[in-house]
């Protein structure tokens, strides 16, 4: 026996769905009559009125009182009256991105320093940030690593923050993406056996991490700081090249040079041949220059820089610093007090910000 397709209705045309009754069904039929039962009244077959209702109302008569209140108001309290419909002040307009809730004034120097370092920078949005002296940045240093902020520490901070800018620098996602594997962009990393140079070294290592091609030049030394010592065994576990002589340098421009030769002290260093070698390397190579935390005096440097990093608060940099920025190395802000800095935060949201010279 064959079954037919179709709906349930057609297969029992006399069967029809069971209305419900019950209690509720007919407290609710109650409830309607109750409320829609009454019969209507007879609906009135003439129009309103306007016009006679309009004649009732005497706008003259209405307005002119309402003027003279107005003059009677504004002579008894001395004032000059105004006229109707016109208000006192204009009302103030806004633009879609100013706040229409008032807030306190903007203070715009917020650091205070003890010891005027000779110079003073300001930020994008104006905050003053005063450059202090190399010898109260250096207790500034040492203070915070007595409360806990150790070398290897600021070393890791100071990488981070530094390979961001260069990044940054290099082009960014522009740049670093997989369509652009066949364009990896090439830094030379020039150093010194010195914190300066661990600085310096702990950069090329992140940023060896983010497909960048690192040529580190660290001339080979009997003894080192046990800092340059940690972040060279590091950097040796990336794909980036360590050597020790400038004719294994590049001889085409590569696309960043990162100066971390100098340091603000150890001037002996400066008369070295290897020095000497890696400036004029440097100078005669035309890729553009990024210095980490430069010495203060032009004379200092060797290579002229076209962006300079300055740490934590900076110094006051001479013309050869190129265009100056500032990184947060993470210092909290009661070790500013405790050297005699009143110091708030001009970073906002960001790690690293250009400086303008005022």
């Amino acid at each position: 026996m064959e079954i037919g397709r179709g709906s349930s209705s057609s297969r029992y045309p006399n069967q029809v769905t069971p209305k419900k009754t019950g209690p509720k069904n007919g407290q609710l039929k109650a409830r309607d009559d109750e409320c829609f039962g009454d019969e209507l009244e007879e609906i009135p077959d003439t129009d309103f009125d306007f016009e006679g209702n309009l004649a009732l109302f005497d706008k003259a008569a209405i307005f002119e009182e309402i003027d003279t209140r107005e003059k009677k108001g504004g002579s008894a309290g001395g004032g000059v009256a105004k006229s109707r419909g016109t208000p006192n002040e204009r009302p103030p307009t806004y633009r879609h991105d100013e706040n229409i809730i008032e807030s306190e004034p903007i203070v715009y120097r917020r650091i205070l320093v003890p010891q005027p370092g000779g110079k003073e920078y300001c930020t994008d949005s104006g905050l003053v940030v005063p450059s202090i002296s190399y010898s109260l940045h250096k207790k500034l240093l040492c203070v915070a690593e007595k409360h806990g902020l150790s070398v290897e520490r600021r070393l890791e901070i100071s990488g981070v923050c530094a390979s961001q800018m260069a990044l940054t620098l290099l082009g960014g996602p522009n740049r670093l993406n997989p369509k652009n594997v066949h364009q990896r962009p090439t830094v030379a990393l020039l150093c010194g056996p010195h914190v300066k140079g661990a600085q310096g070294i702990s950069c090329g290592r992140h940023l060896a991490n983010h497909d960048v091609d690192i040529i580190l030049f660290l001339p080979n030394f009997v003894k080192m700081l046990e800092p340059v010592t940690n972040e060279l065994n590091l950097f040796c576990q990336t794909q980036g090249k360590q050597v020790p002589n400038v004719k294994d340098l590049p001889d085409c421009p590569v696309d960043l040079v990162i100066n971390c030769l100098d340091c603000h002290e150890n001037a002996f260093l400066r008369d070295q041949p290897w020095y000497r070698a890696a400036v004029d390397w440097a100078n005669g190579n035309r890729a553009p220059v990024l210095s980490i935390d430069p010495p203060v005096n032009d004379q200092e440097q060797g290579i002229h820089a076209k962006w300079s990093l300055e740490l934590g608060l900076p110094l006051a940099l001479g013309e050869q610093a190129g265009r100056v920025y500032l990184c947060d190395i993470g210092i909290p802000q009661k070790v500013f007090r405790e050297v005699g800095i009143s110091y708030h935060s001009p970073f906002g949201c960001k790690f690293v910000i250009p400086l303008h010279s005022i």
